[in-house]
């Protein structure tokens, strides 16, 4: 029985899956009655006895360690569900420290011993039914196995409860199940309390250690361990040995017999002092709320050991394990939008650092992977494409049509050069630096010594930009992308060129965002896989065929570029593709001042600027697929879609007041634009290597407003004009020059004013101009916002101003009094939009934005990454290089 989001179970409300089992599917819920969230587990069929056995079991439980449960129903299709406490947190996972570890233990033995007391066993304990809330209460679920002692409980069961249903087929079910269960359940044996305890000896030791105490390659196997090789307790804490021998006899006369009794053992051992112990044993330290600290610690270790290697000539251990680690950076951190910058996550060339570009105005900030919190670099406002130095010790970023260093420990930013565009900067052992001198150029090197940038490479026909260089290992050569014009990851072209004679090499066609990796290896991506080649250094070519790595990595929207970033020690980090082409999957919604919310386009998409036609019977938007991205349109009354546009890079559309035609952001072209009936094919408008991104329209359609995004976003309006149904642009004119970030250039009704958001005060605020300015430069500027704003919009009114601060849509009344704009104070409109691109009906009553296809009521907001760590013993595995 499959549920989807804002579906109704009895009064429940659905919001999201979160699991998936033999036995049925669990739902996050939300139930309005009590205005809480409940977890709701749907039986794969009618009541069957294991979803029965469950709901008696966890009824006749009441511990501040075991999952409540709250109500036990039928739905109208008759399958049964449980409503029970929505646990959010996560399974308990090692190596932890020993206080740590006895900490958690201890509210899992509790629980286990309110089971027992009442006559109930688990027979399913491990660490997937285990979970610690952030505040470190840990709770053990899952009582579909358990079974009754009928001399202790009054609750009925079946003689023939099964102990492992052999008929599981998924082998991450059975081998996880198999792994945690006693010899006695092994053999198919009855079983009572003590087979908790076994599995409370399993559990302690892998939390303890991070290693499974009873392994195979398959249930066989596995199962085979547990009933004869006996447990090795050498690597765990000598104060747990005695307290885990006695749990995991093999005999179960022989084994503990109540678990109340389990820290007598550990009394019995070498203890700290009495208020250490206390401290160990009793006192609840809140649980970390991501597992980045412990992970960050083995990244440390692995980081010292590839130095100690560079340093002393010792080999490190080879044939590591591959370790992922999907990492939660914290709910207070919002990396920016895939669609700038082309990077935004690096690692430390040792491994124990994270740079990631965050907030808005976006900044630079850097985390100490042992550290819990993360350090905003000052003065990083508007930065793009982070790098590290070769020796770790700068941040390198673009921002302010330059290339600014900033010292890891923080201080005064220092420029290196200038540059006009993004796409990758290079830092050479020997100080050189190579970026992209802009759309249209080719790469600039500024020598070890200093001074201006010299010309590496020139573009040839068809291409459209060189960027994401890496100086190769001895500094003669440099990796890069030869970016096709328009932009097409397939026609894309990975290269090398040699510093001596600028001789240019293909060693890929189809790729881009390369790394050369000290294992020997060309790693690279098309579009979401992530591939890797043996790569010769002394002939600069590839050597074989690729191999597909993984598949599951966001890129950049505008140029395929991948998100990742590798260590010189072997961790590759990357951010995780969500759905979709290279994003989110989205639906477009209305969102009124009272908060109701109504569907505009419900068909999920991976959707980009919508903006309704000046009839709001039609939504022209940007619609991301496996060609790129493209120009549509929605009719809202016929429901349907009609592409504009059929390849290369297209976003940002903007009607002009009449309706008939689209303007639009194309790479490649600057602007172009189309008939928005999809009569004829899309035209330039204006030309330039530099991206510009239009914005709006003059009420008489004679004036177009752009932003041209050369280094910092800049702020150009030029004439417009319809020759005959083709539209034409005239000159395009500057309206403002300075060193912020100025964007969103939106012209009033009557078309005598420009409102726009600019980082003039050092946040992103909303200013209203006179349009055109006066011939002086000295006309009036208003500043509208007060805490933070942006994409400012008229309403139809004629006497507000609305503009978009976090998740809020604010109104300023106006008016105006001859060549004076006055303003009253901010205030909240749309308290939630629950999404973002807001764009405004026609009579000025609602917005319609986008918002992720589970989570309607949520903005988007990306924290997570990837660790994937002993990277190079995986490519040597996978994809062996020839000696």
């Amino acid at each position: 029985m499959a549920l989807s989001a804002g579906e109704k179970l009895g009064p429940y409300e659905i919001i999201e899956p979160i699991g998936k089992g033999g036995m049925g599917e669990v739902y996050r819920a939300r139930d309005p009655r009590l205005n809480r969230d409940v977890a709701i587990k749907v039986s794969a069929a009618e009541f069957t006895e294991r979803f029965e056995r469950e709901a008696r079991a966890v009824a006749a439980l009441n511990h501040p360690n075991i999952c409540q449960i709250f109500d036990v129903a039928t739905s109208p299709d008759g399958f049964g569900y449980l409503v029970m406490e929505f646990v959010e947190g996560e399974a308990p996972k090692g190596p932890l420290p020993l206080h740590e570890a006895l900490r958690i233990a201890k509210q899992i033995a509790e629980a286990l011993n309110e089971a027992h007391e009442k006559g109930i066993t688990h027979r399913d304990l491990k660490p997937a039914n285990i979970k610690i809330r952030p505040d470190g209460t840990v709770k053990v679920l899952d009582f579909g196995l358990a079974k009754f002692d009928a001399a202790v409980t009054s609750v009925p069961q079946s003689e023939n409860s099964p102990t492992l249903s052999m008929a599981a087929t998924r082998m991450g079910m059975i081998l996880g199940t198999a792994a945690y269960m006693p010899p006695e359940q092994a053999r198919g044996k009855a079983v009572d309390k003590r087979a908790d305890i076994w599995a409370f000896g399993v559990v302690l030791h892998e939390i303890l250690t991070g290693e499974r105490i009873f392994q195979g390659e398959d249930v066989t196997e596995t199962l085979a361990s547990v009933v004869k090789e006996q447990p090795k307790l050498d690597s765990v804490p000598f104060e747990v040995r005695r307290l885990l021998k006695k749990c995991l006899e093999k005999d179960p006369k022989k084994r503990l017999r109540d678990i109340g009794d389990v820290w007598e053992l550990l009394e019995a051992a070498p203890q700290p002092t009495e208020a250490a112990a206390r401290a160990v044993i009793e006192v609840p330290v809140p649980a970390p709320r991501s597992r980045l600290p412990w992970v960050v610690a083995t990244a440390f270790a692995l980081g010292l050991a590839a130095l100690a290697f560079l340093h002393f000539g010792e080999k490190p251990p080879a044939e590591q394990p591959l370790v992922r680690l999907d990492v939660d950076l914290g709910p207070d951190v919002s990396l920016v939008p895939i669609s700038q910058p082309p990077t935004s996550v690096v690692i430390s060339p040792d491994g124990t650092r994270l740079v990631y570009i965050a907030g808005n105005p976006p900044a630079l900030f850097l985390r100490r992977l042992d550290q819990p919190k993360a350090t905003e670099l000052p003065g990083t406002g508007g930065a793009a494409d982070p790098f590290f130095s070769p020796d770790g010790q700068w941040v390198g970023y673009i921002a302010g049509g330059k290339i600014n260093k900033i010292s890891i420990e923080g201080g005064a930013v220092v420029p290196l050069a200038d540059t006009s565009q993004t796409g990758g900067v290079a830092w050479g052992e020997d100080g050189s630096v190579v970026f992209p001198l802009g759309f249209g150029k080719g790469l600039g090197r500024i020598p070890p010594a200093g001074g201006p940038p010299a010309t590496l490479t020139e573009v040839a026909s068809g291409e459209l930009a060189h960027g994401l260089p890496q100086i190769l290992p001895g500094g003669k050569a440099v990796l890069f992308v030869a970016v096709s014009a328009p932009p097409d990851v397939d026609k894309d072209t990975i290269e090398v060129v040699t510093l001596s004679d600028r001789r240019r090499k293909v060693v890929v066609r189809g790729g881009i965002t390369p790394h050369y990796l000290p294992s020997g290896h060309l790693i690279y991506n098309n579009k979401s896989t992530l591939f890797a080649v043996p790569f010769d250094l002394d002939k600069l070519e590839t050597r074989g065929n690729a191999v597909p790595i993984l598949d599951d990595m966001r890129v950049h929207g505008p140029t395929s570029a991948g998100q990742y970033d590798v260590s010189r020690n072997g961790t590759l980090v990357y951010r995780k593709r969500r759905g979709g082409v290279a994003g989110n999957l989205m639906t477009i919604q209305w969102v009124d001042a009272a908060g109701k919310r109504d569907p505009l386009l419900v068909k999920p998409g991976v959707y980009t600027a919508p903006r309704l036609s000046p009839d709001g019977k039609r939504v022209a938007l940007a619609i991301e697929d496996g060609s790129g991205r493209n120009i549509w349109v929605y009719d809202l009354a016929h429901d349907a879609l009609n592409r504009l546009t059929s390849s290369g890079v297209n976003d940002v559309p903007v009607w002009t007041p009449d309706g008939r035609y689209i303007v639009f952001s194309s790479l490649g072209n600057a602007i172009s634009w189309t008939r928005s009936d999809g009569a004829g094919q899309p035209q330039p408008l204006i030309q330039s290597k530099i991206l510009s991104v239009p914005w709006s329209v003059t009420p008489d359609g004679k004036r177009l407003a752009y932003m041209e995004i050369a280094g910092l976003p800049q702020i150009r309006t030029a004439p417009l004009e319809d020759r005959n149904g083709q539209l034409k642009a005239g000159q395009p004119e500057q309206f403002l020059k300075d060193q912020f970030i100025d964007q969103s250039p939106t012209f009033s009704l009557d078309g005598r004013w420009l409102a726009y958001d600019s980082t003039e005060s050092g946040h992103r605020e909303v200013y209203v101009r006179a349009f055109p300015p006066p011939a002086s430069g000295q006309g009036g500027k208003w500043q509208i916002s007060n805490s933070g704003g942006g994409y400012p919009v008229w309403s139809p009114d004629r006497r507000t101003l609305l503009y978009s601060s976090g998740d809020q849509e604010m109104a300023v009344n106006y008016s105006v009094r001859g060549d004076t704009f006055e303003t009253e104070k901010p205030r909240v409109w749309i308290a939630k939009l629950g999404g973002s691109d807001p764009t405004l009906s026609p009579d000025g009553k609602r917005l319609a934005v986008l918002g992720p296809v589970d989570a309607p009521a949520v903005p988007v907001q990306d924290h997570e990454v990837v660790f994937l760590q002993n990277f190079f013993d995986e490519l040597r595995r996978k994809v062996p290089v020839a000696k």
